[in-house]
């Protein structure tokens, strides 16, 4: 059926002009504004900060609006692919209520990091209100990141005296066999994507620093067992890989003056099928505990590839109708 909306060309002028912030916008070869064409379903024309963008009626304001919204956040920040997906998924947010709020941003001395949602914005305003934040959804949505990331901030303002990163040293359902090396050597794939996060908010040089002076702590679970963290910034990743028996041991590791994040994705669980997810136990009853609280990250939080959204949304229908 056709759409009783009526197609209009509409023009709209960029200022300041600024030939960067032109070029952050429209990204190479003008791909980020092939993605937002294909996102509001219109086209758009422009000759230097002049804009036309013909379309249905509705489309046509809420691209003008991104496209307005967009330039003014060029100003302070690159707009990747990556960051713009983010952001046309949360177009109507990021339109009406201004989700890159200065009070929000995490301010490092390397980098400002921004959140790009709603949920990502919940994120960090919960971490900094509760001693214990759960962040619950899809990989991709940046719950490790931004977690690793306000670790980083509590470190340099002397908020924590060390950080440690804790995961469970499960397999994604392979046999992986024998690995070579000493502990440190066989566990250390698994706690990549915290290295990954760390160096890039500190930089390489500085968290090798910090790693040989025991003030960032790369863990597997089973390192916490019989300690007392106290003045520390936790991270427990890949939690929905815990048992029951081994969230309780994380969860009863808090010390004095401690931050704990639990992060992790109850529809990838790659335990053995005969035991129960940790973290999916725990969600049932401890949020009932005052300042103990959670986010819930959705398919559009996902900041990989358009793609990769569209695949988490379908495996969700599927596992719902199968249920």
């Amino acid at each position: 059926m056709k759409s009783s909306q009526k197609n209009i060309d509409q023009h709209i002028k960029l200022e300041p002009v600024d030939n960067e912030r032109l070029i952050r916008l429209c990204g190479l070869l003008d791909k980020n504004i092939r993605q937002i064409e294909n996102f509001f379903e219109v086209e758009i024309s422009n000759r230097g900060n002049s804009f036309k963008i013909s379309g249905a009626n509705t489309n046509v304001a809420n691209t003008s609006n991104f496209i307005e919204k967009i330039y003014s956040l060029s100003e302070n920040e690159e707009i990747t692919p990556k960051q713009l997906h983010l952001y046309l998924n949360n177009s109507i947010e990021l339109i009406s209520d201004g989700v890159d709020d200065i009070n929000n941003c995490i301010n490092l001395k390397k980098l400002i990091i921004k959140p790009k949602s709603k949920n990502q914005k919940s994120f960090i305003e919960t971490i900094h209100n509760n001693t214990v934040t759960f962040g619950v959804g899809a990989a991709g949505t940046g719950k490790t990141f931004l977690a690793v990331a306000c670790a980083v901030y509590a470190l340099e303002k002397q908020l924590v005296k060390k950080i440690i990163l804790v995961r469970p040293a499960i397999e994604a359902g392979e046999k992986l066999g024998f690995l070579p090396g000493d502990l440190a050597e066989k566990v250390d794939p698994y706690l990549q994507p915290l290295y990954d996060s760390l160096y890039e908010c500190l930089g390489f040089d500085n968290v090798n620093k910090l790693l040989e002076k025991n003030v960032i702590e790369i863990a597997p679970l089973a390192y916490m067992r019989g300690r007392t963290l106290n003045d520390a910034f936790i991270i427990l990743d890949e939690a929905q890989n815990t048992t029951i028996a081994q969230m309780q041991m994380f969860l009863t590791r808090i010390g004095y003056g401690s931050t704990t994040v639990v992060t992790g994705d109850v529809s990838q669980i790659d335990l053995p099928k005969d035991s129960q997810s940790g973290l999916k136990d725990c969600l049932e009853f401890i949020l009932k505990i005052k300042g103990i609280d959670a986010v819930e990250f959705d398919p559009k939080d996902v900041m990989r590839h358009k793609i990769v959204s569209s695949i988490v949304k379908e495996y969700e229908k599927r596992k719902k109708n199968k249920d």
